[in-house]
């Protein structure tokens, strides 16, 4: 059975997964790389700055989604904004080549908890294996 542990290690181990939000009506689609645990939460991390940043704003829905090793992980969650200093830090001590655009008291960072998430491993060869948190 897989757990939240097993998403935050696939998404670490793929590198770079592709995270959706609406823009209007308008999926937009683009490459991220980050995802970090901070007090048992899974979170991912953007700058104020981006349009990304202004579409999670208007609306929460995200779909994450990566492939390594023939087997593919999609995670729809609610990205809730934690605007606190701690949560920034963490993140950016996990992701410590991202200091020299980003810091945790720029104004700029931040991170976004990923709630009431269903994540799904799929393959061609075995069931889908399907987990809540």
């Amino acid at each position: 059975m897989k757990t939240k542990e097993d998403v935050l290690r696939f998404l670490k181990e793929a590198g770079t997964y592709y995270l959706a939000t609406l823009d209007g009506t308008q999926p937009r689609v683009r490459p991220f790389g980050t995802i970090n645990e901070f007090e048992g939460k899974l979170y991912i991390q953007t700058g104020k700055k981006k349009s990304v940043s202004l579409q999670i704003h208007k609306n929460p829905k995200i779909e994450i989604c990566a492939f390594k090793d023939g087997v593919w992980l999609r995670v729809a969650a609610d990205a809730v904004e934690d605007d606190r200093r701690e949560a920034r830090k963490s993140m950016l001590d996990a992701y410590p080549e991202l200091r020299n655009m980003y810091d945790e008291d720029d104004g700029n960072t931040e991170v976004f908890a990923l709630e009431n998430a269903t994540a799904v491993f799929s393959s061609f060869t075995a069931p889908d294996e399907s987990l809540t948190f």
